[in-house]
């Protein structure tokens, strides 16, 4: 049990560390075009994400898979400008055209790409572990908690902006999706292999 909480807690500041913001940018970028009326897509999401990333940790732990380090570096900040591009044709899209269906399908895609961009660090940890179950669950479930925290976080942010600022949602979305692309340049400008 102690070792579930070490890397519950190793899963939450993996999420939340603020000098590796990559997983708070990609977050923000899928929660972006959801408001709190229609929270529960965006948990949805959240939680194929931790699937998704979770599955890549445990391929690389149990040497299945591994990937070049390199370019998982650089197709990181890439998953996050896409979040955010296709973040601009949803905004104008009619509600008849919004499928969660291609949405799910990325965010599992690009939770596997996240899993392997930490999964050389996770495995060093977990180097002399015998039972690698509990700790993979234990940093799936820490991940996922701080998931949640920073979804409803942009969430509240988004209904702060709407409501008291007056911005309307598809603006709102369009405007932070930018700010987002123009956060992510310099990470894949400085992680692009060669």
């Amino acid at each position: 049990m102690q070792d579930f909480f070490f890397y519950l807690t190793l899963g939450l500041q993996h999420v939340l560390d603020f000098n590796a913001y990559d997983h708070i940018l990609f977050l923000s970028a899928l929660a972006v075009p959801f408001t709190f009326k229609h929270w529960k897509p965006v948990l949805v999401l959240a939680t194929l994400f931790t699937i998704a990333h979770c599955s890549s940790l445990a391929l690389s732990v149990y040497d299945v898979l591994v990937m070049d380090v390199a370019w998982i570096e650089f197709l990181i900040p890439v998953t996050i400008a896409l979040t955010a591009l296709f973040n601009l044709s949803y905004a104008k899209a009619d509600k008849s055209q919004k499928s969660l269906v291609l949405h799910g399908i990325a965010t599992v895609f690009f939770g596997l790409i996240h899993g392997f961009g930490f999964s050389n660090y996770f495995k060093m940890l977990m180097a002399e572990e015998t039972d690698k179950l509990s700790p993979l669950f234990g940093f799936a479930s820490g991940i996922e908690v701080s998931q949640v925290l920073i979804v409803l976080t942009v969430l509240l942010f988004s209904w702060a902006v709407q409501s008291i600022g007056k911005v309307r949602h598809p603006i709102f979305t369009v405007v932070a999706s930018i700010f987002i692309i123009f956060l992510t340049i310099p990470m894949m400008i400085s992680t692009f292999p060669g």
